[in-house]
Formats: C-alpha cells, structure tokens, sequence
C-alpha cells in the first residue's frame, strides 16, 4: 500500500482555526448560526504526527489475533457494501480545555494548550464494529481489541494504538467511512477510522489500518505513558462567541452555546453573568443526544460597559455538574471546571 505524508491538507484560515503545531483548534465563533453537526472545513484536528494520503484501492483493514477463530481483511468497497449505521457523535480530545488549568487555575499542564474547540459533532456512517468482529468469529475468551492507526509513528513509541475492552468495541463503536454525507477528508481519517462514542478522542483512531483480538489485557504508550485511566468524557459547556467578544451595552443579546458529557445527556444548563453569584437557567433546542451536544441560548441585555466574564455550567443525567474548580489532572486532560468567557460591552 502506498501513501506518502503530509502536513495538515484542508486549508486552516485564521478566522476558522488556531494552530498548535500539527493540530488544529477550531474557534467556536465558527459554529455561531452553523447547526447541529460541525463542518468538516472547520472540525478540529489532533494530529500525532502528520496527515497520511492513503491509496484506498490497495487499503485493507485486518482482523486477527488470538481472540478471533478466522482472521479476515477486508478492503473499502466490502465495508461500503456491508449494512450500514449513521449515528451523530462527538469526538473531543482528552486535553480539551488543557489552557485553563494555567490561565483560570494558574497551575499549568504541559501538552497542546487547547481551548474548547478540540470538539466536533459529525454524522458519521460506517459499519459497526461488532459487525467486523463476529465476521471474522471472535471467540467467548476475547479481552481486548487493539486499533492501529496508518499514520507515521509517533517518535520511539511506534503507530497510534489504543485498546477497547471487547465489551465496549461490541456495544456501539463505528468503523466509519463518512462523515456529515461525504467520505471522509483526510485530516479526519480517510479512508476509514473508529468512532467510539462518548471516549476520549484517542479512542476513535483514524485511518484506521488493523485490529488485534486479544485473549488478554492489552498495553500500549496510549494507555500506560499518555492517556493512563481516561476514557469517558466530563461535563462541558461553551459559547458559540469569539474570545473578547464587543457586545453593546443594552443588548438584548441572545447568547448561544453548547454542552456535552460522555457520561451521558445534558439535563440542565445555568448562566452566570456576574461570575457565579447567580445563576439563571438557559433554554434548550435542537436535538438531545447523549453522544454528542446540547445546543442552548439564553437572552441577556446588559446594563453597563466593561470587561465582563461569561459563565455556563451544565448537568449531564447521571447528577454531574461542571464544578467552578476542578483538581490539576498532570497531563492536564479533562477539564471541566466552568469557563470563564471574557466579553468586553460597549456603547453601541
């Protein structure tokens, strides 16, 4: 199989992206009037190494391994012809939020300073899983399924791999080939990548290239040096609003966000105005997926100029609520204490 390497391919425009280094962070002023699913031209990038350009007419996806009775490699157009399932899901990536650790909590984490733009929703349609697995006969004693990426490796520590436990890889991961319609780009895993709702993004490896059953427990750089014991995603919330937004005094303004848990659905959402004295509770619209996000809106009509602070604070249906401090993680993944969004409101 041929493929050849590149840098991040789709184009990344200032107004749509910040860039750190090989990824991509969108910028949530993008989503402001968008919808519910993120456009790929502005879907974030978490990028290892660099984006691969694959040959999908010599791609194979190979299953095997001790946890399975007949190893099977399957080319593109046998997935395509495969029963299909589309579902919305988010992918985040663990360290989204990773910056507030140092400029909210002043106790900074090394790795990719995110904001909150390490997310995405995409309509994703592939074939499940379970269905690859049963084809090629997993076995009663499988333990572990170990996805492994086709992009260049990743320093010493070889191609990008994380495993699932077989319970999680049969229940609702996707081998997904499109994303909001159309096969999928390559920053975001042509020709074919998981989809593992709910689980931190390293989870839903792209480009998607070979699958190890195992009888036993698996270990790999991704679960033991980075992203030890993080698997589901916390309760977030963010303003679909530029950083140091100038919004008038008076107003009124109707100000829209989004929130998301991996645990599962969002069942209230509260904004603050006056940084957490009070709070008053926002409205919400558009579709209720506990894999993906909330939208909401809530009107406001400020009554004086200067630098204010944005709060919102969500509860996913499991009783959790994004606190205002959250304790240091030392990679600084899963940060979900509520955001402090800096406005500046102005004299019309």
């Amino acid at each position: 199989m041929k493929q050849a390497m590149a840098t991040i391919i789709k184009p990344l425009p200032d107004h749509l992206f910040r860039v750190h280094g090989n990824s991509a962070e969108m910028r949530w002023e993008a989503m402001s009037g968008l919808g519910y699913h993120t456009p790929a031209d502005r879907f974030f990038v978490r990028n290892h190494t660099t984006t691969p350009i694959i040959d999908v007419t010599t791609w194979q996806l190979r299953i095997h391994g001790d946890g399975v009775r007949c190893p099977r490699v399957f080319g593109y157009e046998d997935l395509r012809a495969m029963p299909s399932r589309t579902f919305d899901v988010a992918i985040e990536c663990a360290g989204n939020g990773r910056r507030f650790y140092r400029t909210q909590q002043h106790d900074g984490a090394p790795g990719t300073q995110w904001g909150l733009g390490a997310i995405g929703v995409a309509r994703w349609r592939g074939v499940p899983l379970r269905y690859l697995l049963k084809e090629a006969g997993v076995l009663p004693g499988a333990v572990d399924v170990l996805p492994t990426g086709l992009d260049a490796p990743f320093e010493g520590y070889g191609h990008v791999r994380r495993p699932l436990p077989i319970a999680k890889a049969m229940d609702d991961v996707l081998v997904a080939y499109e994303m909001n319609g159309e096969p999928l780009p390559p920053d975001h895993g042509f020709p074919v990548r998981l989809v593992v709702p709910g689980w931190v993004g390293i989870a839903s490896i792209k480009w998607l290239g070979d699958i190890e059953v195992s009888t036993r427990e698996l270990f790999t750089p991704w679960n033991t040096v980075f992203y030890r014991d993080v698997t589901t995603q916390p309760v977030k919330s963010a303003f679909e609003l530029a950083w140091n937004a100038r919004l008038p005094v008076m107003g009124p303004h109707v100000l829209r966000g989004r929130s998301w848990s991996g645990r599962g659905r969002i069942v209230r959402v509260e904004v603050s105005f006056d940084e957490g004295m009070s709070w008053r509770a926002a409205e919400h619209h558009g579709q209720h997926l506990v894999s993906a996000w909330l939208p909401w809106h809530i009107a406001w009509a400020p009554r004086r100029t200067g630098p204010r602070f944005l709060m919102a604070r969500a509860t996913d249906e499991t009783g959790a609520t994004q606190p205002l401090v959250t304790p240091r993680h030392p990679f600084g993944y899963h940060f979900d204490a509520v955001v402090q969004h800096p406005i500046h409101v102005v004299n019309g």
